[in-house]
C-alpha cells in the first residue's frame, strides 16, 4: 500500500476490493481504457467516438430550463462544440472561464443544436502527452481513480513476479499463434505492465476480449493455480478416512422405503442412486454434485441416500437455505420415514429455547438419525452422536465457510462426512469440469411422467388488466396461481411495487371474484420480513387450497410444491436473473393442468429494456429446459456470478473464460501433476500468488 500509517479510509476501500497484497494489487487489472494520448481536431470526429481536444472557451452559461445546468462552448478553430453539466461546482465554471484553454475528454454526439459532451473532463491545456493508454478500474465509493492507478502502480513495482512455471513449459504458450509483430512469449511481469499501460497502437479489441497474448499468460496462470488448487484437494480428501455405508439387500430401511413410495423412480434416479451408493461404501468421503431441473426427483433421491446411511446406523443431516425449504423437506422426508420407524429432529433458527432443547437432546444421544434444517445445523452447539452423510441443498445459495463447517460435524476417528449437495441450477458441462475438479457430478436428465410443459409469455406491463383476468379465469375453474413481487417495500433507487401494495391491488381488481366451489377468492401475502408463524400458517393455506392467490416476494423460489397451482405472475421479470425466473417458473406445472408463466416486464422512463434484460426473457420463452437456460445464463452472467462465487466474497475465475479458453484449461489440467509432483516449491507459490487464502474455499 503507498503508506503504511493507520488505515485511511482510502486503503479501507482498498481491501473492500480485496487488494490487501502487492500481487493483489498487480492483479487489480483495468475494466477499459482511455486514449489520452493524441488530441483529435473536432472537424476530424466521427459522431458517438469518445475523443480527447484541445479547445479555448468562447461562452459559458447556467441555465435553469428544463434543469439546472452548466453549458459551455469551446472552439478548437475547425469546429465548435457544447460541453453540458447537470451537477457542477464553482471551481469547475472557473476552470472553465471564458478565454481559458482547456483539454477536454468526453463522447461527443451530433445533433440538431450541433456537437456536444455530456459531462467530460477537463483539465488546463498544456502538459506533455501520455505514452500509453489511462487504465480505468473497477472501484468502490470513495476510491478515486488516480488513487486507484498510484496504488495499482507501486503494488506492480514491489509484487514478486518471477516465473512459476516448471522451466522449460512456457514452450507451450511460446507455440500459440502470436500477433503479428508482437514478441511471441510474455513472461508475467511483461503482461502485467503491459495491460496496465498498453501501448497506443495496440488493438482495443483484443485488450477488451481478452485475446491479446498478454491476457494468454494471465489465464494460463490463473488456469494452473485453479488446477494445482482443486488437484491438491482431490488428493487430500483421499487420504481422509469416511464411515463405510454399505446397502444391505433386502428387508433394509432403504428397500422398505422403496416399496413404500407412491411412485416408481424414473431410471435416471436409479442410475444416481446407484452412483451415490457406491460412493457411500468407500472409505472416501463423497464429495457428489447432484444436479437436476426443477421437479426432477431429488429429494426422492436423497431419501434413499439417507436410508443407507441410517441403515447402517449413523446419522443424516439435511441443510436447505430458507425455512420454507427446509420445512418442505421435513414434512416430505416425515411422510415417507416416519411410518418406517425412523425420528426425525427439526432445527431452525427461529425455534423456541424449549423446542430446540429438546432437538439438541436428541441429536446428541443419536435418537434421531436423521436431522433437517437451515444453517442452524452448523452451529457449535450442535453436537451429533454420529454424522455420517451431510445433504446440501441449493448448496450455491450457501456460504463456502458455512459448507466447510458442516463437513467438520464429525469428530470420530479423524473421520469426516460424506457429502452430497444437490442443486436445480444444472451447471455447464465446460464449467464442470474446471470448477468441480474435486466434485463428482450426478445429473438427472428426465423428469417424472406426468408433467405438463408450461407455457411461458413475455408481457409489457402494460397490459396488466389483460393478466387479471387471465387470473379471474384461473380461479373460476378451480385454479391458484402465484405472484411474485421483486421486493419487499419501496426502495429509492428502483422504483418497485412493493408486494403490499401489489396485494391491495389484486384484492380490489379480483373484489366480488368466486372460485369454483362459489367461495369468495382469498389473496394471500408472503415476504421475508414476516413472523414465521404467520408465514407458515399462509403457506399453509395455499397448500391446502384455502387460498386462490399467493402474492409473493422470491421466499417461494425453491421447493414448494402445491400441484394445484397453474399460473406464475412474475412482476418486473426484468429484474430477476435467469436461473431465478426458471426456478420460479417450476412451481407451476407440477399436477396435470395446462400451466403457464407470465413474465411482466416494465421498461421504466428507458425506450427500451437492457440487452440482457431482453437476452434473460427471451431464453424463458424459448425454452423450458433447465441445462439450455444454465448454458444461456452462464453466457450472460459469467462463471463467477453464475456458480454463486460472491458467497465467498470471491470470484473463482476473473481472467479465463471456460467457454472459450479449453485448449487453456486442458493445457492447465496435464501441468498441475506434473508442476505439483516435480516442483512442489514452485506449485506451492504459484497457488499462493492467485488465490491466496481462497484455495480453502475451492475444497468446499
Amino acid at each position: 500500500m503507498p503508506d503504511a500509517k493507520p488505515k485511511t479510509e482510502l486503503q479501507k476501500a482498498l481491501e473492500k476490493l480485496g487488494l490487501r497484497r502487492d500481487i493483489d494489487l498487480a492483479l487489480h487489472l483495468p475494466l477499459r481504457y482511455e486514449d489520452e494520448t493524441r488530441i483529435v481536431k473536432l472537424i476530424d470526429v466521427r459522431d458517438s467516438t469518445p475523443v480527447q481536444i484541445e479547445a479555448t472557451v468562447t461562452h459559458q452559461e447556467v441555465t435553469y430550463r428544463p434543469r439546472r445546468q452548466l453549458i459551455v462552448t469551446v472552439d478548437d478553430g475547425t469546429d465548435t462544440c457544447t460541453l453540458r453539466f447537470f451537477s457542477f461546482y464553482g471551481s469547475q465554471q472557473k476552470a472553465l472561464a471564458v478565454g481559458n484553454k482547456v483539454r477536454v475528454r468526453g463522447e461527443v454526439k451530433g445533433g440538431f443544436l450541433g456537437r456536444t459532451m455530456l459531462h467530460p473532463t477537463f483539465k488546463a491545456a498544456g502538459g506533455d502527452l501520455p505514452t500509453a493508454l489511462t487504465p480505468v478500474y473497477p472501484t468502490v465509493a470513495g476510491l478515486p481513480q488516480a488513487y486507484l492507478r498510484k496504488a495499482v502502480l507501486s503494488g506492480l513495482a514491489r509484487a514478486d513476479l518471477s516465473d512459476t512455471f516448471a522451466p522449460g513449459d512456457l514452450e507451450w504458450l511460446q507455440h500459440r499463434s502470436p500477433q503479428k509483430g508482437q514478441k511471441p512469449l510474455w513472461t508475467l511481469r511483461d503482461a502485467l505492465q503491459f495491460l496496465h499501460h498498453p501501448t497506443p497502437d495496440v488493438s482495443i479489441d483484443t485488450l477488451m476480449d481478452h485475446s491479446h497474448p498478454a491476457w494468454q499468460r494471465l489465464k494460463a496462470e490463473e488456469l494452473l493455480a485453479q488446477q494445482i488448487s482443486q488437484l491438491q484437494s482431490r488428493r487430500e480428501r483421499a487420504s481422509l478416512k469416511a464411515p463405510q455405508l454399505q446397502a444391505e439387500e433386502g428387508g433394509t430401511l432403504h428397500a422398505r422405503l422403496l416399496a413404500a413410495l407412491p411412485f416408481g423412480l424414473t431410471n435416471a434416479q436409479q442410475r444416481v442412486g446407484e452412483e451415490i451408493a457406491r460412493d457411500m461404501a468407500r472409505r472416501i468421503p463423497m464429495h457428489r454434485l447432484l444436479q437436476g431441473d426443477v421437479g426432477a426427483g431429488k429429494t426422492v433421491v436423497a431419501a434413499l441416500a439417507a436410508a443407507i446411511c441410517m441403515d447402517a446406523g449413523w446419522q443424516c443431516a439435511l441443510m436447505a437455505p430458507t425455512e420454507i425449504l427446509a420445512e418442505q423437506h421435513f414434512r416430505k422426508l416425515l411422510g415417507w420415514l416416519e411410518p418406517l420407524g425412523i425420528t426425525t429432529a427439526w432445527l431452525t433458527g427461529t425455534q423456541k429455547a424449549k423446542e430446540r432443547r429438546a432437538m439438541l437432546a436428541l441429536i446428541e444421544s443419536g435418537e434421531a438419525q436423521l436431522v433437517v434444517g437451515t444453517h442452524a445445523i452448523i452451529q457449535d452447539k450442535v453436537k451429533f452422536k454420529n454424522l455420517a452423510l451431510a445433504i446440501i441443498d441449493e448448496q450455491h445459495r450457501f456460504g463456502v465457510a458455512q459448507r466447510l463447517a458442516l463437513r467438520n460435524k464429525l469428530h470420530h476417528e479423524d473421520m469426516e462426512p460424506h457429502l452430497l449437495m444437490m442443486t436445480a441450477t444444472p451447471i455447464p458441462r465446460t464449467l464442470a469440469m474446471s470448477y468441480y475438479a474435486d466434485l463428482d457430478v450426478s445429473t438427472l436428465d428426465e423428469l417424472p411422467p406426468g408433467r405438463t410443459p408450461i407455457v411461458t409469455k413475455v408481457v409489457n406491463d402494460a397490459r396488466r388488466d389483460e393478466v387479471i383476468e387471465r387470473i379471474r379465469a384461473q380461479i373460476s375453474q378451480g385454479r391458484q396461481v402465484y405472484w411474485v413481487c421483486p421486493l419487499i417495500e419501496e426502495s429509492e433507487a428502483l422504483d418497485l411495487t412493493n408486494a403490499t401494495q401489489t396485494h391491495a391491488d389484486l384484492a380490489e381488481a379480483l373484489q366480488g371474484a368466486t372460485r369454483a366451489d362459489g367461495q369468495p377468492v382469498l389473496i394471500g401475502l408472503l415476504h421475508s420480513r414476516m413472523h414465521v408463524d404467520d408465514k407458515k400458517a399462509v403457506m399453509g393455506a395455499f397448500t391446502a387450497g384455502l387460498m386462490s392467490v399467493l402474492v409473493s416476494t422470491t421466499v417461494i423460489e425453491v421447493g414448494v410444491d402445491v400441484p394445484n397451482a397453474s399460473l406464475m405472475v412474475i412482476e418486473h421479470a426484468e429484474r430477476f436473473g435467469l436461473s431465478q425466473l426458471h426456478q420460479l417458473r417450476g412451481r407451476v406445472g407440477r399436477g396435470a393442468a395446462a400451466s403457464a408463466c407470465v413474465l411482466l416486464y416494465s421498461t421504466g422512463d428507458a425506450p427500451r429494456l437492457g440487452e440482457a434484460a431482453r437476452e434473460r426473457l427471451k431464453a424463458m420463452a424459448e425454452t423450458n429446459d433447465g441445462f439450455e437456460i444454465a448454458r444461456r445464463d452462464l453466457e450472460i452472467r459469467g462463471p463467477g456470478e453464475f456458480l454463486g462465487a460472491r458467497q465467498s466474497g470471491e470470484a473463482m475465475l476473473r481472467f479465463a473464460d471456460l467457454a472459450t479458453d479449453t485448449e487453456l484449461l486442458d493445457w492447465a489440467k496435464v501441468e498441475a501433476p506434473m508442476l505439483l509432483d516435480t516442483y512442489p516449491h514452485l506449485a506451492a507459490k504459484h497457488v499462493a500468488r492467485w488465490l491466496g487464502g481462497k484455495a480453502e474455499f475451492l475444497k468446499a
